[in-house]
């Protein structure tokens, strides 16, 4: 029962299932029934997209429940990317995002993902949604240099650099985000590395550098990428995927990094209206407003949704 509460929590408090919750509850349920009886579970997703699931991936199944589990920034991201855009989900997991950007957006991605067994279900997603001329999967692991480092098992979405205490643990290859983005206009950068944030930006210098880069998205931060960022231009900031408004500032955010207008791309109202649970994503044009927030953090530097910068916006 310790278990089941957080997330009958979390499903009432979801924007996409707060309103309706029986129903995401009756998914739920019948979630935990499929699962047994089968190894995976196709499950059929946004406009056509799917996943392959198993039981104990728990941001896939988030997904299930209240359709996008990670609400905030997989929205910011379906209102930003368009077809062509490059999408780079580091820390891919299972690639969620990945099908996202690459299925319902139209945009190119490049998944990297360190645990091989992960890997294999990546593939696996990317094979059933047809995207695989749209999408590199790298197996890595991304820090500041080049080499080896142990990696944790058998974690799920919280495996990671390995500490001394941990065990369970296997030697991955390191890459550098300079390395694989060095002849690439990368447009958002998704990172979900388990507090090794750090070591990625210290890797990735020349590439926040490229003008093309509108967002990065962060879970944790510390002065050090506070630094970083602001050197490269970049400012924290919320967004409010149902009110399209985008606030430099803030305390407990969902930090964004936006650099440049999308000049001549039309702003996000011009973009695909994807529903999700029953709730059209894009209906609302791009304006500055008391945002809602989560516990990601979006890095931004102009609004990358219109022609407006944000280093004067009210926090």
């Amino acid at each position: 029962m310790a278990s089941i509460l957080p997330t009958l929590q979390f499903i009432a408090r979801h924007p996409l299932s707060s309103r309706r919750p029986f129903s995401a509850y009756w998914r739920y349920a019948r979630w935990q029934v499929e699962s047994r009886l089968r190894d995976e579970v196709e499950f059929h997703w946004i406009e056509g997209s799917k996943l392959i699931v198993r039981n104990g991936m728990t941001g896939a199944t988030g997904n299930i429940y209240c359709g996008l589990h990670e609400f905030v920034d997989m929205a910011f991201l379906l209102h930003l990317l368009r077809p062509g855009d490059l999408f780079v989900d580091v820390g891919a997991n299972i690639g969620s995002y990945t099908v996202l950007a690459s299925a319902v957006c139209g945009a190119r991605s490049i998944a990297i993902e360190p645990d091989p067994g992960t890997v294999q279900s990546l593939k696996r997603n990317v094979e059933i949604n047809r995207i695989g001329d749209r999408v590199t999967v790298i197996e890595a692991a991304i820090g500041a240099a080049a080499g080896m480092v142990r990696f944790t098992v058998g974690k799920d979405t919280t495996n990671r650099v390995a500490a001394a205490s941990d065990e369970a643990t296997r030697e991955v290859k390191v890459r550098t985000l300079d390395d694989i983005l060095a002849n690439t206009d990368p447009v958002l950068i998704k990172m979900d590395v388990e507090g090794y944030e750090p070591q990625v930006i210290a890797g990735a210098l020349a590439t926040l550098a490229k003008q093309s880069l509108a967002a990065v998205i962060t879970e944790t931060t510390d002065p050090m990428i506070e630094s970083v960022m602001k050197n490269c231009g970049f400012v924290r900031a919320t967004y409010s995927p149902i009110e399209r408004s985008i606030v430099a500032g803030g305390g407990r955010v969902a930090q964004y990094a936006v650099r440049q207008a999308r000049s001549g791309q039309g702003t996000a109202k011009d973009g695909p209206s994807p529903r999700c649970r029953g709730h059209r994503l894009m209906n609302y044009h791009q304006k500055y407003a008391t945002a809602y927030v989560n516990d990601h953090t979006e890095w931004l530097r102009r609004c990358p949704l219109c022609a407006r910068g944000l280093g004067s916006a009210t926090p």
